[in-house]
C-alpha cells in the first residue's frame, strides 16, 4: 500500500511540473507576439487630415504627377541644431534634432545635395524665436510650421520646386 501511495504522489507531481512547464511555453509565446506586434507598428503617429486642417495645412488633392513623384524618404540633418534663445527670466540653450520628409528620389537627392542652404534657413528661424514660446507645444508647432514655409521658400527660389513636404523634430531639449 505504501508503494501505491508513493507512486501515486511521483505521478501527480510529474504530471504538475509537465503542466506548469506547458502554461510558461504558452505565456512566453504569447508574450512574444504581443511584442512583436508592439513593436513592430510604425514609429510615427498616425495623423488625418483633419489634425493637419486643424493645424493649418491643407493638403492638396493628390494629382496624376504627384502620385508618381515616389515614396516618402526622411533626409536627417547631420548635426542638432544648437543655439541660444532669450526668455523672460533668463536665456535658454536649446537643442533641435530636425528630419525633412521628401517624396521620391530625385527630392532626397535634391535635399542633401542643398544641406548647408537648409541648414541655414533653419538656424535663422530658429534663432527668431524666444524660450517663452517653445515651452509650449503651439509655439515648437508654429516653428515648425515657420522653418517649412521658409525652407519651401528657400528650395523654391534654387531648384523651382519645394522638395520639402514637411519639417520634422525628432529631438527637442531646452535648457
Amino acid at each position: 500500500m505504501a508503494e501505491d501511495t508513493n507512486l501515486e504522489i511521483e505521478e501527480v507531481s510529474k504530471s504538475k511540473s509537465k503542466l506548469i512547464i506547458i502554461i510558461a511555453a504558452v505565456l512566453l509565446i504569447v508574450g512574444a507576439v504581443a511584442g512583436y506586434f508592439l513593436l513592430s507598428g510604425g514609429d510615427e503617429p498616425v495623423e488625418t487630415l483633419a489634425d493637419d486642417a486643424a493645424k493649418g495645412e491643407v493638403a492638396a488633392a493628390p494629382t496624376s504627377s504627384s502620385a508618381t513623384v515616389g515614396i516618402a524618404l526622411y533626409v536627417a540633418m547631420p548635426r542638432p541644431f544648437i543655439f541660444n534663445v532669450p526668455g523672460a527670466s533668463r536665456d535658454r540653450i536649446v537643442q533641435i534634432k530636425v528630419q525633412l520628409l521628401v517624396r521620391g528620389d530625385d527630392n532626397e537627392e535634391t535635399a542633401k545635395k542643398h544641406i548647408p542652404l537648409i541648414e541655414g534657413t533653419l538656424l535663422s528661424v530658429f534663432s527668431m524665436t524666444t524660450a517663452d514660446e517653445l515651452s509650449t507645444s503651439v509655439g515648437k508647432e508654429t516653428l515648425r510650421f515657420t522653418a517649412l514655409d521658409k525652407v519651401q521658400a528657400a528650395m523654391m527660389d534654387v531648384e523651382g520646386n519645394k522638395v520639402i513636404e514637411r519639417v520634422l523634430f525628432t529631438g527637442f531639449v531646452m535648457q
